[in-house]
């Protein structure tokens, strides 16, 4: 028999949540998100190279990216943006596929807090829930890479 706590345990499981601190003006860091030529330059991990083929940045619109690898396989993101916060939250569904289609990771829903530090920001991002651990850990490598060409992007702008 399933519990409820039991759900909630293996939903917590397949959870991530990362907090990072940018030093970098909430508007900014906020924009790096919203603004398809800004977003480019950091999303992926490192090497990987990104373009945006689809952003209605709005609630109810879709996105589209193509995220491909230094060996050139490519993965797309896309999905629905269901609410945005200017400039304190976006929230937005995410399934990654590859050129043929077959799902790499099932929809998870992602939501992007930034809070003001002042000249900083505190950015946290809550995805879930995804569909292994495997798959949240892989997430977790690829965000962390990201994150750190997102700092070294708003350290240019």
């Amino acid at each position: 028999m399933v519990t409820e706590n039991s759900i909630a345990a293996k939903s917590s499981e397949r959870t991530l949540v990362i907090t990072r601190i940018f030093d970098a003006p909430r508007s900014l860091v906020f924009n790096a998100w919203a603004e398809p030529e800004r977003l480019m330059r950091w999303w992926g991990p490192r090497g990987f190279t990104t373009s945006v083929s689809e952003m209605d940045f709005r609630p109810g619109g879709a996105y589209r990216l193509r995220m491909q690898s230094p060996q050139g396989v490519v993965h797309w993101w896309h999905g629905v943006i269901r609410e945005i916060a200017r400039p304190e939250r976006i929230v937005w569904t995410c399934i990654v596929d590859d050129t043929d289609g077959r799902i790499i990771s099932a929809e998870t829903l992602l939501t992007v807090t930034f809070e003001d530090l002042g000249a900083k920001t505190r950015l946290t991002l809550h995805q879930a829930v995804f569909d292994s651990v495997t798959t949240r850990d892989a997430h977790r490598g690829g965000w962390s890479s990201a994150f750190d060409r997102l700092a070294e992007a708003l350290a240019q702008a």
